[in-house]
């Protein structure tokens, strides 16, 4: 993995964990289940983008440390968790934490799919796979519809398009960091745009 996917990597296992710590948090779990809640949400993503390319071992595993920070970090969050979730604002801060996520699990997933030799519109599927799985497991774990699943503002379709915007990049200018810089700006952009203006799917 070139250092560029892999930098996207723990930014994004980052984003996504504390946006299932706090999530975990709201339901009133303890630690164990803030860090199981972190660890699906961070993780479910990759792991099944790695099982899928059959990429061993699977990337958390390979690099033993992500798990080690995110066993710190959910210990830490569990102080002051509490506090933000008194903060109606600071809530909005779980939605931009998963659109960040989305777009920078979204770009992994597309890039290493293309790089793999995948044949694009499956790359591209790997793309939105990676970037929704682990919120998939977080909601189901936390006893809710899973948020892709329903019929809310735009989710996967943001990470759909973003993956599009990798590969068109890809194509035409050859250039990785421009291509996986622009499916996180897309993916983001997207996603807050129609969190802002609820724009949903028309079936």
């Amino acid at each position: 993995m070139n250092t560029l996917i892999k930098t996207i990597e723990i930014i994004g296992i980052f984003a996504f964990a504390l946006s299932g710590i706090i999530e975990a948090r709201k339901k009133g779990m303890d630690l164990v289940g803030v860090y199981a809640v972190g660890m699906v949400t961070a993780f479910g993503g990759g792991s099944l983008r790695d099982v899928i390319l059959n990429r061993h071992p699977l990337f958390w595993v390979e690099h033993f440390w992500y798990p080690i920070i995110l066993l710190a970090l959910s210990f830490i969050a569990g102080f002051i968790v509490r506090q933000v979730m008194e903060h109606a604002k600071a809530m909005g801060l779980v939605l931009v934490l998963d659109a960040l996520g989305l777009g920078l699990f979204s770009a992994s997933g597309a890039s290493l799919a293309y790089q793999a030799g995948i044949h694009p519109f499956i790359a591209a599927l790997l793309g939105v796979t990676t970037g929704v799985f682990g919120g998939v497991l977080r909601d189901i774990i936390c006893n809710e519809i899973p948020y892709v699943f329903q019929r809310t503002e735009l989710y996967a379709t943001c990470a759909f398009a973003g993956a599009w915007s990798y590969l068109f990049v890809t194509w035409t200018m050859a250039n990785e960091f421009v291509a996986v810089m622009a499916c996180i700006t897309v993916t983001f952009v997207l996603r807050l745009f129609a969190i802002r203006y609820k724009i949903r799917l028309p079936i």
